[in-house]
Formats: C-alpha cells, structure tokens, sequence
C-alpha cells in the first residue's frame, strides 16, 4: 500500500473500531441491552408515533446511549438530530420497510430530509428519500456531526443526494442513488461495499469532495464499492479535492466514463 494512501486511511481507523459493534447483529444486540430503548410506530403501538418526536424527548446534553427502534411504514417526516442531543442510534428492521421521506429543495443546508449535527450518531436499516426530483438541489441526508455511521442505509434523490458534510463518517453496505455529484461535502468518510447508483444518462460526477487545502484532513475513501449506472466518477472541484480507492481493483466500475475518482490516490 502506498505511504500516503497508508496516512490518509489512518483518519478512518477510530471510526472502524467505535462501529466495530455495530457491524453485527450480535453485537448490536449487545448495545441495545444497555441503551434506552425508545420505539417509534406510526399505527399507535409505540412510546411516540413520529421519529422527531423521539428525538426530541431525548434530553439537551444527553451522555447515554439512546437506541430508537423504528418499525417498518412510510414516515412523511423531515428529520433533524440537534447538535446538543448525541448518542442516538436510529434502527429500522430493513430499509425497504422504514422509509423516511420528503420533498424539500432549495438550499442544501434547508432542504434535507434527515440532517444529523449531532456527534456519535449511528443509523441502521433506514430509506432516507428525498422525493423532490429534478429541477434543483434536493438533498436527501446531511451529516454535520462528528464520529457518525450508517449502516444497510438506502439513500435516495436525484440532486445532491449526501451532503456528507463535515466530521469523520463511516458507511457500509449503503446503496446511494442521484444524478449529478451526489456524494458531496468535506468529510473525512469511508464507504465500504456500498452501491453508487448515478441516474445520469450524460457525463456528470458522482462525487464532489470539497476539500479547500492540502492540510485538511478530510476526503472520501472508497473500499469494495460499486458503480451502477452511467455517468462520470468523480469531479475536481475544488482543485484540492481527495477522493481514493485502496487499488484499482477495489472500486468495480459498471460502466465507467471518465478517469476515476477526483484526485485519485492510489
């Protein structure tokens, strides 16, 4: 492996053993057993019928773990987790069957249907779906919050679908779909066997790492990805953008236009 490939990857390295837990179901299981249960179900059967209405029960400055199971229905909802309210897991039981949605625009800081600010969040098992369509900037998820993960998420629009904003993240078995540079931000992310879904049918990126200085920290590193769909992989805007692979083999490609990630380093 390449030494400055070797120094970069040493960003991720906490995230990977904080979420090490929550890779498994075992292990998840073990987390929830100490965590305040809290669950969310639309037809009446729960301790709230609103996901935000959870949340928000959750106490400003909170320092315990806080697991909201929500169970499978449509949740017409736009989502926030506040800055003061850390520690959350959100968990369906499959993504096909809790879907969060919205059809917000405008904005990439207003129009997402789940914005996370908080730190240590975790989401599992969720469709976060921003249902504007084409036409203007519709963000889907933002992630502002430090040492967040996701989890078997599916995360959907057709402009600007991740505003992987700021913070370290990690996301694993995630299908993300849109159109132009959907995976954007200045994070410090790692994705890990997910699938990128473009629906562009012209040249357009897939990602637009924001990073503005060759000092920052920050870039997205892909491992075991998938490409489905045409379109370009990745845009260079700024030019000191970082996005990178662990080898050419890594990141399967199905099709591929264009030369690769923006400011590959392999």
């Amino acid at each position: 492996m390449a030494p400055a490939y070797s120094t970069y990857v040493c960003i991720f390295v906490s995230i990977l053993l904080m979420f090490m837990l929550e890779s498994s179901h075992a292990n998840a299981a073990a987390v929830t057993s100490a965590a305040i249960r809290v669950t969310v179900d639309q037809s009446g059967n729960g301790d709230y019928e609103k996901i935000q209405d959870a949340i928000n029960a959750v106490p400003s400055n909170n320092k315990e773990l806080v697991f909201i199971m929500v169970k499978p229905g449509i949740y017409k909802e736009k989502i926030i987790v506040p800055t003061d309210k850390p520690f959350i897991t959100i968990s369906g039981s499959k993504a096909n069957g809790t879907i969060i949605t919205w059809n917000d625009s405008g904005e990439i800081f207003e129009s997402p249907t789940f914005t996370v600010l908080a730190s240590d969040f975790v989401g599992r098992y969720l469709t976060i779906q921003n249902t504007f369509g084409p036409g203007a900037k519709a963000v889907a998820l933002r992630v502002s919050g430090d040492r967040a993960a996701f989890f078997g998420c599916r995360i959907s629009s057709f402009q600007d679908t991740l505003l992987d904003d700021t913070g370290r993240h990690y996301y694993k078995s995630c299908y993300i779909e849109g159109a132009v540079d959907f995976i954007f931000g200045n994070a410090a992310s790692l994705f890990e066997m997910c699938i990128l879904h473009t629906l562009s049918e012209g040249d357009a990126a897939v990602t637009a790492q924001r990073r503005q200085s060759p000092s920052e920290d920050t870039g997205f590193t892909f491992l075991g990805c998938k490409i489905t769909g045409g379109g370009m992989t990745g845009e260079t805007h700024p030019s000191k953008a970082r996005c990178s692979t662990e080898n050419k083999n890594v990141m399967d490609l199905e099709p591929m236009h264009g030369k690769g990630l923006n400011g590959l380093e392999n």
